[in-house]
């Protein structure tokens, strides 16, 4: 059995391979960089969909954790067995930022839709199976752009912003979405859905943050940042979107995942590991 990962230098990626590896999965591994932390007898190969930098033999599982509309336009012709297994992740964001302020963000939102409808279609005309996870925001090895850099800007500068948040949020560590995406391919019958997949445990935004916060292996000033504040910060173009939606709940259902798959994901309790430190 042979498994394509794409985005196989991410942090799910991270978890999927060794996974993948305990399995007895022959492995090749697709990534636009090379990367410094690969285990042993993966076959790395580096470059992007849809321009593979060689023929690829008959492939039993193909994984995705990297752009999900690059993977709908390359399936039609990716050289797969019959009883193939496309297992992907999408985001909760096709969802949550569907009517976001920033036009970005609800193109964002529009073109995962359109790459989920997609890859769904193209998997039922070849008649391989189809599973995509909506993960919540994913952290796990400090290769996240939403919980890293803040963990990241604090030991430069020993302070921590704390912006103040009452939507819930559901942080989900990568290593339980790569168990997840594992279990959706080793299912006896494969699973053709789009399952929502957050973390463990719903909390408010401002005690996501304070968490990062007391996961540092250094001290820090915590500095609570005013709502005033954060309405100028707003103003910047970059900033709006995340600044608009504290106050919103980002969250997932996960019950269909964990009855389909048995994949419970943990609470959030980070430690420094998880952003890199």
């Amino acid at each position: 059995m042979i498994a394509l990962v794409l985005g196989a230098s991410s942090q799910i990626g991270y978890y999927l391979l060794p996974l993948l590896q305990a399995e007895g999965i022959e492995v090749l591994a697709l990534s636009r960089r090379p990367t410094r932390s690969a285990p042993t007898d993966v076959r790395w190969l580096q470059g992007a969909l849809p321009a593979l930098p060689l023929a690829l033999p008959p492939l039993r599982y193909v994984f995705s954790a990297g752009p999900l509309d690059a993977l709908a336009a390359w399936l039609p012709t990716a050289p797969l067995t019959p009883d193939a297994r496309v297992l992907a992740t999408s985001s909760m964001s096709a969802v949550s930022k569907q009517d976001a302020p920033v036009a970005a963000e609800r193109a964002l939102s529009m073109r995962l839709r359109t790459a989920e409808q997609a890859l769904a279609q193209t998997c039922a005309q070849r008649g391989v199976g189809c599973t995509v996870l909506r993960p919540t925001l994913i952290y796990g090895v400090g290769r996240d752009r939403s919980l890293t850099p803040l963990a990241r800007r604090a030991q430069r500068t020993r302070v921590f912003a704390l912006p103040r948040g009452r939507g819930l949020r559901q942080p989900v560590h990568a290593g339980d979405v790569a168990r997840a995406l594992l279990a959706a391919a080793l299912r006896a019958q494969p699973l053709d859905a789009l399952l929502e997949f957050g973390g463990g445990e719903r909390l408010s935004a401002t005690q996501m943050f304070a968490r990062v916060r007391a996961s540092l292996p250094f001290a820090t000033l915590g500095v609570p940042l005013p709502r005033a504040l954060l309405a100028l910060a707003a103003l910047h173009p970059a900033l709006r979107g995340p600044i608009t939606r504290l106050d919103q709940d980002l969250i997932a259902d996960n019950a269909r995942a964990v009855a389909a798959l048995g994949v419970t994901p943990r609470a959030f309790h980070p430690d420094a590991r998880c952003w890199g430190l």
